[in-house]
């Protein structure tokens, strides 16, 4: 017999993860996600994409401000589900992860111990790491530290970004979860503590200071940054445009490495090419968005956009 689940997560990666399931004819007794939040510019009241899919296909539903609420818990009581699975969501108090009579199991986008925290896939690239992959562990009171059930690899290759990494780990971490609750209920499953080392790569949440360009890296490792950004929040950097300070995103660069006489930061229009000078040669923008426009090819945006002779890239200690 099937385990009865209860599912939390919010985001479209976790969706492919909950269809999966649901797919499969699991008993999903319950799906936890986050509050309906206003959102954008016209603070519209948007819902999350797992409560999208669950009231579509009619799924009990469960959206608590505070994970701690009695009313809350004796929910999950009374749901009494056997496994809890979790992907793409806040930390859980140990009174939620408790309950499920066979455990709660996590699936995180990174090859466990590396990449702990809230954006594993963006810093993966940013780092110019040649594979990652997907990870189911067992809650514990830290922030994905608990003991490892399953791991799967994908290669990553040069052209991916992080939206293509996004896709194919949804898909592969679906099959995962699949995979280790057949093991979890055929006892089949060892966990393994994980090993603590500081040196160990973090994935901290992204914000506006650590999604700026760091032009003071090498080529390769501005382009890989550009990569880890692409196509959500994408990279970004201030622009001096004549007499104004623009934000610049740019969501996909090619490299030339090549001596040249430009200095550092300018930005430089050859051949309907927008290309950013750099002590080691060029970054070549391919895809990009300016204020107050859509994310386009260089080309077109030259087709309507002026950059001044003197433009260039605010880098700070250059």
């Amino acid at each position: 017999m099937k385990p009865r689940i209860l599912f939390f997560g919010t985001p479209e990666f976790a969706v492919v993860c909950l269809q999966e399931l649901h797919k499969r004819a699991y008993p999903i007794v319950g799906v936890v996600t986050s509050p309906d939040r206003p959102a954008g510019r016209g603070k519209k009241i948007k819902i999350s994409a797992v409560k999208e899919y669950a009231i579509s296909q009619d799924l009990n539903l469960l959206q608590p401000s505070n994970l701690k609420d009695v009313p809350f818990l004796k929910t999950l009581e009374k749901i009494n589900a056997d496994v809890a699975v979790i992907v793409a969501f806040r930390m859980l108090p140990k009174a939620v992860w408790s309950l499920p009579k066979q455990g709660t199991f996590n699936l995180h986008a990174s090859l466990l111990p590396k990449y702990r925290g809230a954006a594993p896939i963006n810093w993966a690239l940013v780092n110019g790491e040649k594979q990652t992959g997907v990870t189911t562990f067992f809650i514990d009171e830290k922030i994905d530290t608990g003991a490892l059930l399953l791991q799967e690899s994908i290669p990553i290759q040069k052209d991916d970004t992080a939206g293509s990494i996004h896709d194919r780990l949804a898909v592969l971490g679906s099959k995962l979860i699949v995979k280790t609750l057949e093991k979890l209920q055929a006892g089949q499953l060892s966990p393994k503590v994980q090993k603590n080392n500081s040196s160990l790569s973090q994935a901290p949440k992204l914000n506006k200071e650590n999604t700026k360009i760091p032009w003071h890296l090498p080529l390769i490792q501005i382009q890989n940054f550009v990569r880890g950004m692409s196509p959500y929040p994408g990279a970004w950097s201030e622009v001096e445009d004549g007499d104004q300070i623009l934000v610049m995103k740019l969501f996909e660069v090619s490299i030339s490495i090549e001596t040249h006489q430009a200095a550092f930061g300018s930005i430089v229009i050859d051949n309907k090419k927008i290309k950013i000078a750099h002590s080691d040669g060029w970054i070549v923008c391919l895809q990009l968005q300016m204020p107050n426009k859509r994310r386009m090819s260089a080309k077109d945006l030259l087709n309507g956009y002026h950059f001044n002779k003197k433009s260039r890239v605010i880098v700070r200690g250059f």
